[in-house]
């Protein structure tokens, strides 16, 4: 299949020739999917915090900040605006085939929205700037013309992180602004430091590193704290093989076998190599002014108080599986520890127990609680499309919770579209998780992830039609051997910005 040439290619990227072999394996055979049993809710999966418990909560992570734990934001960012853009996109290409642009271009929903408010915008200074430099009428066709394109502010090629979201009377933010804001308020240890890592494209890695140098004293002095900022990009040896639509390797014009970016799944390598004692995950657009932040930070906390709270709990029954032999393990610590692995850290054993032996019992306890901690907050649910909590079947009959994408749900299994039908929340990308053990050893996440959840889709390239793979999603099958727990956030907390007409939120004004 594969020449010394390809192969040479392969290693050259820092893959394994075996992981390719198997990726193109995946074509072949698809995945599988995941089987759900029930959606999780609150009282049976979700947990839902009251004032009281919020309070404390938030009070054992700052405690615990104040011993000594190290926090970590890691913020997701490689992400290009493009799609936030889509309908304008859509709209300039149409109004240049037409007689009357300015008509064509207002006739259009979108940009009729985006033109009658386009004041309200935070970048409508620069817009507007940009226009007068070169001297042009600013129309319509103009005004989104130089919006998105490189004659003006390029805002259509440019990561969404750079973008100006909100309006300040002391000026713009972008969302990268923001999140070095909000990280201060929940992500500074005990010395007042605080860090975060951004994931980045590599043609845009110079321009956060630059806005970065402009901005950082500013903050620092204004926030009183320091911070440590770094950037990682996906890896080249986490991007995916394409295959024809006969699953063959599919080659550039030049022979060259064509790779594909293996999507936010690949992120699992770049947060395999931070070393946090806690570390929140945030997506770059999921942000607020600073007038709507308190219940972010709140529940940052609070999340975290909750890891925290189950991590003392799951390292005493670690250190006694992993420090004694289960001869030395009595049996009323074994139905304690397999109690709150079934009842509170949520994995259900795929067989009864009580009659299991000493032996092969401690080595199950022992497996399940070798492995990282996370908590993920979940909203409820208001009709919004995509992933949830769901109780699901593991690989290994265990059934644990599951952040699961309606992809991964069989679209024509009635009984499991009845089951995801029935979600009363969805997942907001809202995490906060626990790498290492009781000994302060970071896990190798890679060992953690299921291979078998990843996703097939359809693309063309040079006017050829090609399948692409991407790995396990970051936070489903990326995470899917994990502890974990679900915590409901209020709907507060989310505030995506998927179009640009978003911005008009009063979320976002």
């Amino acid at each position: 299949m594969f020449s010394e040439k390809d192969e040479l290619q392969i290693k050259n990227r820092g893959s394994e020739l075996q992981t390719v072999l198997n990726r193109i394996e995946n074509f072949k055979k698809g995945f599988p999917f995941l089987q759900i049993e029930e959606a999780a809710s609150i009282g049976d999966g979700i947990i839902k915090l009251d004032e009281k418990a919020l309070e404390k909560s938030c009070a054992l992570y700052d405690k615990k900040v104040a011993d000594g734990i190290k926090p970590l934001k890691f913020v997701p960012a490689s992400g290009a605006a493009s799609r936030m853009f889509k309908a304008l996109f859509e709209a300039l290409e149409e109004c240049k085939k037409s007689d009357s642009p300015e008509e064509e271009l207002i006739n259009d929903k979108v940009v009729k929205q985006f033109i009658d408010q386009i004041e309200n915008f935070a970048f409508y200074n620069d817009l507007k700037n940009s226009i007068q430099k070169e001297k042009v009428e600013e129309n319509c066709k103009n005004r989104v013309d130089y919006l998105l394109n490189e004659k003006g502010l390029n805002y259509g090629s440019l990561p969404k992180g750079l973008l100006k979201f909100h309006r300040y009377k002391t000026g713009e933010r972008t969302p990268f602004e923001e999140h070095l804001v909000e990280g201060a308020e929940y992500s500074k240890d005990n010395q007042g430091v605080v860090q975060l890592h951004f994931t980045v494209s590599p043609d845009h890695q110079p321009v956060f590193e630059n806005l970065l140098n402009e901005i950082k004293e500013k903050y620092e002095k204004d926030l009183n704290v320091s911070f440590e900022v770094s950037f990682s990009q996906q890896k080249p040896s986490t991007d995916t093989i394409a295959v024809d639509l006969k699953n063959e390797p599919f080659r550039e014009l030049d022979g060259r076998l064509l790779f594909r970016p293996g999507g936010h799944g690949s992120l699992i390598e770049n947060l395999n190599d931070l070393n946090a004692d806690v570390v929140f995950i945030k997506n770059i657009d999921n942000v607020v002014p600073d007038k709507l932040k308190q219940a972010t930070v709140e529940y940052k906390k609070a999340l975290a108080g909750v890891l925290l709270k189950y991590q003392e709990k799951l390292f005493i029954y670690q250190k006694e599986l992993n420090e004694k032999h289960p001869v030395a393990l009595d049996s009323g610590f074994l139905a304690e520890a397999a109690n709150f692995l079934e009842n509170s850290l949520n994995t259900k054993p795929a067989v009864n127990q009580y009659y299991t032996e000493k032996e092969e019992l401690c080595h199950y306890l022992k497996e399940k609680y070798n492995r990282p901690l996370r908590i993920c907050g979940m909203v409820k649910n208001e009709g919004e499309p995509g992933g949830g909590p769901f109780w699901a079947k593991n690989t290994d009959g265990t059934i644990s919770l599951q952040v699961v994408e309606s992809s991964q749900i069989d679209s024509e299994s009635v009984q499991q579209q009845t089951i995801a039908k029935h979600a009363t929340h969805f997942n907001p990308v809202d995490l906060v998780c626990a790498l290492k053990n009781y000994k302060g050893e970071k896990y190798n996440l890679l060992e953690f992830t299921d291979p078998k959840t990843g996703f097939i889709s359809k693309k063309s390239k040079d006017g050829r039609e090609l399948k692409a793979q991407e790995l396990p999603g970051l936070w489903n099958g990326a995470m899917s051997n994990w502890n974990t727990l679900f915590v409901e956030v209020p709907i507060e907390t989310f505030n995506p910005v998927k179009t640009v007409n978003d911005l008009l939120r009063d979320q976002h004004l």
